[in-house]
């Protein structure tokens, strides 16, 4: 992850990136993520969501596929780190596939092209190449490449509040894990405040 999920281009005459995120991001793109059938993550979300302990119930509720770049998984296995083992684990029981990346041309260009690191770029070549409908993402350059790419995106917040609409976690719960992951993302007081109004308004 880069940065502060912000998209960092929006002119100052626009609504500001909060108002944006939360009425497109929280009301329409967190339905989106359970009726699709398939999704690719890149490092920043499939980490955050294992912090929180939302991984392994986000992936036994969803019924598509999860996919993730070869550099991605390198990226999320790294020994020692607190995530490693579920993750880790995750792929060896084809919970999560990992799927090559073959044009090495591609990513760099979108490496290049939207600043990103090639965890990012492999996830939105894999998205673009296997159709998916989605990319989850929270690395700031790598969502605005996807709105740039007219690739639907999805967060670990997103995953959080739709898991709360859902009833898989409760109201206390999931202001819990909204506060964890304030703590260890890097996201805007904006789209944090967006998250807890609709958590205690839900």
């Amino acid at each position: 992850m880069k940065g502060k999920v912000n998209p960092g281009g929006v002119s100052k005459s626009r609504h500001r990136f909060g108002q944006l995120f939360g009425a497109y991001f929280l009301d329409n793109v967190i339905r989106l993520s359970y009726i699709i059938i398939m999704i690719v993550f890149d490092s920043s979300t499939l980490i955050l969501l294992a912090k929180i302990e939302m991984l392994e119930l986000f992936i036994s509720d969803y019924k598509g596929r999860l996919l993730i770049p070869e550099m991605v998984r390198a990226e999320v296995c790294i020994k020692g780190k607190e995530e490693t083992p579920l993750i880790t684990g995750l792929i060896a029981g084809n919970k999560i596939e990992v799927v090559k990346i073959g044009h090495g041309g591609a990513v760099k260009k979108l490496m290049e092209d939207f600043n990103i690191e090639a965890g990012e770029a492999e996830a939105l070549f894999l998205a673009i190449q296997e159709g998916a409908a989605a990319i989850a993402t929270d690395d700031r350059n790598a969502i605005r490449a996807s709105k740039f790419l007219k690739l639907e995106f999805i967060t670990a917040i997103a995953v959080l509040i739709r898991a709360f609409e859902k009833g898989l976690i409760d109201r206390s719960a999931a202001v819990i894990k909204l506060q964890k992951l304030q703590s260890i993302g890097r996201y805007s007081k904006a789209i944090i405040d967006d998250a807890m109004r609709q958590i205690k308004e839900g």
